[in-house]
């Protein structure tokens, strides 16, 4: 590089970053300094006097939730199942799906959910939920996971179907683990289209 495109690029660098860095031990002086010129005396002196001394009190009121764990627990559960079916869904299908989900198929989602951390008894707080929907054509939403066993609970599904002269629905199914994830029990379904839907999370 040619001598004055170097002196170039240096004054410009200089002009573009002037003031923004500051050395630290002029901060730390500065501050050493500040601070011992303050007294707390001279602080009282230029306050004026007005003879009056204000207190207040003042009440807040707080409101006190009675919710046990278990509810707690599955409220998490349930915010964690409506993320990974959304998820599931992806972003080019989420918009024509999203409400018509959150209506028909949420709630009994939730009362599914309900049921089997209630069918826990203390053992509940071992569950969680797998984060990894199938992508493609793959049915898995999520799986409700005991992890202290290591053992599936009940495995939560969707489905596409392809009914001729009809169009496209997809299926939400739930599996247990006390059948031996053999039975599909039904949770609802959603129309999509006479067209096919695009793959899982895309």
């Amino acid at each position: 590089m040619k001598l004055w495109m170097r002196k170039i690029a240096v004054v410009l660098i200089t002009i573009v970053t002037l003031g923004i860095y500051t050395p630290t031990g002029l901060l730390e002086i500065n501050a050493d300094e500040t601070k011992d010129s303050l007294s707390k005396s001279n602080l009282n002196e230029d306050r004026p006097n007005t003879g009056t001394n204000v207190q207040q009190e003042v009440k807040f009121d707080i409101p006190l939730y009675d919710v046990s764990s278990k509810e707690y627990f599955i409220t998490d559960l349930m915010e964690k199942a409506k993320e990974q079916t959304l998820l599931k869904f992806g972003p080019r299908m989420i918009d024509r799906v999203e409400d018509e989900f959150t209506t028909e198929i949420l709630p009994t989602m939730e009362n599914v959910l309900q049921s089997v951390v209630d069918d826990a008894g203390d053992n509940y707080t071992n569950y969680g939920i797998t984060e990894i929907p199938s992508k493609g054509y793959g049915e898995r939403i999520f799986h409700v996971y005991d992890y202290q066993n290591e053992q599936d609970i009940a495995r939560f599904h969707v489905r596409r179907d392809n009914r001729p002269l009809e169009g496209h629905y997809f299926n939400f199914h739930y599996h247990l683990s006390s059948d031996g994830f053999k039975e599909h029990h039904e949770i609802g379904e959603i129309f999509w289209d006479k067209n096919t839907p695009p793959k899982w999370m895309t």
